[in-house]
Parts: structure tokens; sequence; C-alpha cells
């Protein structure tokens, strides 16, 4: 049985929700955990009670690193990691956001290895497993399970938060969750609108198609078979509802998902 979960991104970026709200959704819905992306300004106390009040287990713990002044990555990162730990998340994912001014995936994935070798050692010290996720875009520096690997080669506690949709936009997402199973944590699934010519309002990724944000099971990617799939292998981990539309209310679009894969 798949465990879905209430990522907190899908209806907080809509600026209508608040963390209670993600947590009242999750429960209406019957999801079985939750993911906090960052901790919206409240202490990771306040989150951990509102998910333990309503039954659900937090499911993992997303954070960006954005140092403010006087601040470094590491630093981010070990705050962040310490918020993991009061929130009761196993597992935590850095979306590998690439570089400004920096076009090459090749230099993103670079950089990006070095500060994840940095946060590996204090990430295991807490008892967390760190992931990143296949992450959109021309310049992205995880895209495929090619991208991943090269990676965690270096960096062998990496584990990988699989987005279906983001994979999409690099090769088969089926092949690419095969080849990624044995170190696949956590799960995001999300959709796309697709054109193979410039189109306003999408953007270019790793395989020079264009993409928009669809709800899942109105775009081009099958996640129905990403379900089918992951339950073949055994996978026990929780899966994000992810949305990044606004053609829905995000609780609303959350509810149609839920009934389309269940």
């Amino acid at each position: 049985m798949i465990k879905y979960s209430m990522m907190t991104y899908t209806l907080m970026r809509q600026k209508c929700f608040t963390p209670a709200d993600c947590v009242r959704v999750a429960s209406e819905l019957k999801m079985a955990g939750i993911d906090w992306v960052t901790t919206y300004g409240e202490a990771p106390e306040v989150l951990r009670k509102m998910s333990d009040d309503a039954g659900l287990p937090v499911a993992a713990h997303t954070f960006f690193l954005r140092p403010k002044e006087g601040e470094t990555l590491l630093s981010v990162a070990e705050r962040s990691l310490d918020d993991a730990c009061v929130l009761g998340a196993p597992v935590v994912m850095i979306p590998p956001c690439p570089f400004s001014g920096v076009e090459s995936r090749e230099e993103n994935r670079k950089r990006w290895c070095g500060i994840l070798a940095q946060i590996a050692e204090p990430a295991q010290a807490r008892n967390l497993v760190l992931t990143v996720e296949n992450f959109p875009g021309a310049a992205s520096p995880f895209v495929t399970a090619a991208d991943f690997h090269e990676v965690q080669k270096q960096v062998p506690s990496l584990k990988l938060t699989f987005d279906n949709g983001n994979a999409a936009t690099g090769e088969d997402q089926i092949e690419s969750l095969k080849a990624c199973i044995g170190d696949i944590v956590h799960v995001h699934l999300k959709d796309w609108e697709r054109s193979g010519t410039p189109v306003e309002g999408m953007r270019q990724m790793a395989d020079g198609a264009y993409y928009r944000a669809a709800l899942i099971g109105e775009g081009v990617v099958d996640s129905r078979a990403t379900v089918r799939e992951l339950e073949r292998s055994g996978y026990t981990g929780f899966v994000n509802i992810e949305y990044e539309g606004s053609k829905y209310r995000a609780d609303e679009g959350v509810k149609k998902v839920l009934e389309f894969l269940r």
C-alpha cells in the first residue's frame, strides 16, 4: 500500500494556506504523513506538535541552502538538520538548485558534490538520511540516474528523493526509477505539459523540450505507472503529491490527484 504524504509546498506556495491548513487537509484526505518544506518561520517544536496531534508522521524535512549575511552553507545546513531532528523527520532533502550564472550541468553538479560531501557527516551524526532530488531545468545538476550515481560515488551516504516528473525531463522516468530503486528513500510525484518548441510560460529542460506544471494525471507523466513500479519493487517509503500550477486550488488539486491514484 502506497503511503501518500502531504508536501506542504504544494499548499503553501499559493499563499492562501497556513501550516495548520496543511495538517488539516492531510488529515481530511487520510494521507499517511507530511513533508515539512521549510518551517515557514515557525519553531519546529510547534510543527512537530501539530503533526503529532493529527497522527501524521513527519516523512521528511525539505530545506534550502540560502545563507544570510554572516552565515555559511554549512551553518545553514546544520541548523536545518537540527530542525529535522526536532520534527522527527528521518529523511532530509536539499533541492539542488543550479548556481546563479552557471549554465553547465556538469559544473553545477561538481559544486553540489563538494557541498553535499560537507553536509553528509553532520547528517549521519544526527542519524538523518541526506537526499537530493531529480531537479528540473536545463542547467540542473541532477536530472538522470547517471547524474545521481556520479555524485554518490564521491558521497556514498547520499540517497535519492525520486521525482518522477523531473526525471521525465531527462530520460524515461520508469527506467530512471529502476536504475535508482536501491537508493530511493522518498518520492515526489508531479506532472507537466510538454512542447517540443518554445511556448510562452514554459521553460526548457535538460532534454531540450519545454515544460509547464500540470496536475498529476492531466499532463504527460504517467504517475500511475510510477506507483505500479514502486509497488512491484517493494518500496515502503512515503510518496509526496506535488503540484506547482494555478489551475486548481491546491487542496482541491491534491484531492483530485489522490482520487486519480487511489
